[in-house]
């Protein structure tokens, strides 16, 4: 098994004042060559945005990019037809492909937003673009990891070109559960929401960012209330 930490006061910082952004990789004007990706997963970006402000339109390609709202209300409009609003527990995925334009701002006038902005590099490039976006209310289960990407669009939750799975959880101290990797060819990301939890002997806080690779499972156990994502992705990148 081969780990490394990425704590949360370890990641690049932006402040833009209507955007206060966390990057656990390179992005932007935040650059360390020693921490360019976690295998397939190349930005996790931890934003906020002020009320009424946001990302005005802007092009993508040959990227999947998902977004999971933590608080408030982002409004998204793109050049493919779609205008709709995503919300704290939700989840939204938009493959890039040949090419798509989009903007993605706060939709309240007196409130933050607070979302994370996710790129996974695709398998498959030039691909049509699309769009999806579900509540995962139906899909929560408490104390279990529950399931919300996957390369199978039959699967539970939404899915991407990627042979990368994405599980949450949402734990009560004291609560544990192992995890087994889809993949020998994956590991495993795991991003710290809230609270405390333990993983394979290693403790992380809110934020802190854990990659494990070589491994066929991996240990959890919520040192107190805790909620994290975990993203399985292929390491060869």
């Amino acid at each position: 098994m081969k780990t490394i930490l990425h704590k949360a006061d370890s990641r690049g910082h932006a402040d833009h004042g209507w955007l206060n952004s966390y990057h656990s990789f390179s992005f932007a004007n935040y650059f360390d060559p020693n921490r360019m990706n976690f295998g397939a997963l190349r930005v996790l970006n931890d934003d906020t945005v002020a009320a009424g402000r946001g990302f005005g339109r802007h092009p993508h390609s040959n990227m999947e990019i998902i977004s999971i709202p933590l608080q408030g209300d982002l409004k998204h409009m793109d050049n493919m037809g779609n205008s709709t609003v995503i919300r704290e527990g939700d989840i939204q995925v938009m493959s890039a492909g040949t090419g798509v334009e989009h903007s993605e701002f706060n939709n309240n006038m007196d409130s933050l937003v607070k979302f994370l902005q996710i790129w996974i590099i695709p398998n498959k490039e030039n691909v049509q673009p699309r769009y999806d976006q579900i509540s995962l209310s139906d899909l929560k289960v408490k104390n279990k990891l529950y399931q919300v990407l996957s390369p199978n669009p039959k699967d539970q939750g939404v899915w991407i070109h990627q042979n990368a799975w994405f599980h949450m959880g949402d734990f009560d101290k004291g609560q544990s559960e192992t995890y087994a990797l889809k993949s020998e060819e994956n590991g495993a990301y795991i991003f710290v929401l809230e609270g405390e939890v333990s993983v394979e002997g290693t403790t992380l806080n809110a934020r802190d960012g854990f990659g494990i690779w070589d491994a066929d499972s991996i240990t959890f156990q919520a040192l107190n209330d805790a909620k994290f994502l975990i993203m399985e992705v292929p390491m060869e990148f």
